[in-house]
């Protein structure tokens, strides 16, 4: 069963960017309010939201205030804020982002790498400040790719594309998945111990989720050596942060950069007055190109889903949600 679209009511809870709103806006029946809450889903809003288009976290009450929701349209390729599982049992279709932001992600991981190894940032500030004209260059970074072995944690779609651009700057390639990627010819460890010890940078692209938790912990960090260097563009869930910021401050890793945190937007002032540490405010696919891809995408998906009984890029969980004829 299809549906006139412009009878279709999507909610859309808390903050999504200025291009996605349009989208949803000029196809759709559009409620906006203010965050992911059930207490804000009032009787009327109840009976008529049959889709959600956002980028909070969804949680299973807020499913179960939504009696009549078929798809959660979720703006990026993480979608650990949703709970899919109770999504999945109550038939409720979920939908991600991926492909359109890899590359940038990809750049953003190779950028931030480079940042980090050779104090770019810092230099730019030395120039700013006047030093360059009155304390002369800036100091000799310790830091190069010259001659690392780089480990990718998550050898997904974005890991995929940072180990191409890796590969094209010379770095050996290792990585470890819970499974061996078919048709890949780098080296795989079945741990992530066995990957850090073999490594001396290692990129976690690793998604958020209980199996993840922490996995880069002070025995990973203490495996990578005084030499090594982190990079995270993945989930900051996947790091125990304060074993971090100890290997960051005592030496057992000699650099970090980090784009995601445990719990953004806040970041530790120990993590910030780190030298160590080169830090973004997860930007990994921030450009108005892949973001305005990533709406149309989700949008494309609420479109599918009501005039062909279809959704483009399901998650894994939910794939075998098909679409219930309405009563």
């Amino acid at each position: 069963m299809t549906d006139a679209l412009s009878d279709v009511t999507i909610l859309v809870p808390g903050e999504l960017i200025g291009h996605a709103i349009e989208q949803v806006a000029r196809s759709f029946r559009l409620i906006r309010i203010e965050d992911s809450d059930p207490a804000l889903i009032d009787p009327k809003t109840a009976d008529v939201v049959r889709g959600i288009a956002g980028m909070a976290a969804v949680s299973a009450a807020f499913i179960d205030a939504l009696p009549r929701l078929e798809i959660i349209a979720h703006f990026g390729v993480g979608y650990d804020g949703v709970d899919v599982q109770h999504a999945a049992r109550r038939g409720v279709m979920v939908t991600n982002t991926p492909d359109v932001l890899t590359e940038e992600v990809a750049d953003t991981a190779l950028g931030l790498l480079i940042n980090t190894l050779r104090e770019l940032p810092r230099a730019e500030q030395w120039l700013r400040a006047g030093r360059w004209e009155r304390d002369g260059h800036y100091p000799l970074s310790h830091g190069t790719l010259r001659g690392r072995r780089a480990g990718i944690f998550g050898m997904g779609r974005i890991g995929l594309a940072v180990a191409r651009r890796l590969e094209a700057l010379g770095l050996s390639i290792a990585y470890h998945n819970r499974r061996r990627v078919e048709g890949v010819s780098y080296t795989h460890y079945p741990t992530l111990i066995g990957l850090a010890e073999a490594v001396d940078t290692l990129i976690s692209v690793a998604p958020g989720g209980p199996s993840t938790e922490k996995a880069v912990n002070a025995t990973v960090l203490k495996a990578l050596g005084p030499n090594g260097v982190f990079i995270n563009i993945g989930r900051g869930s996947a790091v125990d942060q304060p074993a971090l910021i100890a290997a960051l401050r005592d030496g057992t890793i000699r650099a970090a950069g980090l784009d995601v945190f445990a719990d953004e937007p806040h970041v530790p002032q120990e993590l910030l007055d780190l030298p160590n540490a080169s830090l973004l405010p997860h930007v990994g696919s921030a450009s108005v190109h892949t973001r305005n891809a990533m709406a149309d995408l989700q949008v494309d998906n609420l479109v599918s889903w009501f005039s062909e009984g279809r959704a483009l890029t399901p998650v894994p969980e939910t794939q075998h949600v098909t679409k219930r004829e309405r009563a």
